[in-house]
């Protein structure tokens, strides 16, 4: 694979990441609204959404070196 596939790649996944992260932010917020919902499932949605900021900090970084 050569340098320019590997950061087409690279921004494909990042980019993937951040959907995610959107999709769940979004859900959170509409979860956190509805007196029903367990606060165990906010903080696992928490959780995930946290992971994922993670991981795309992460590849941001190892884009730097």
């Amino acid at each position: 694979m050569n340098s320019q596939n590997l950061q087409t790649s690279h921004a494909s996944r990042v980019n993937a990441l951040k959907a995610k992260h959107s999709i769940i932010s979004t859900k959170l917020e509409e979860e956190q609204r509805r007196p029903s919902t367990s606060d165990f499932y906010l903080r696992q949605m928490k959780k995930q959404k946290l992971l994922l900021k993670e991981q795309i900090e992460g590849l941001r970084e190892g884009t730097k070196t």
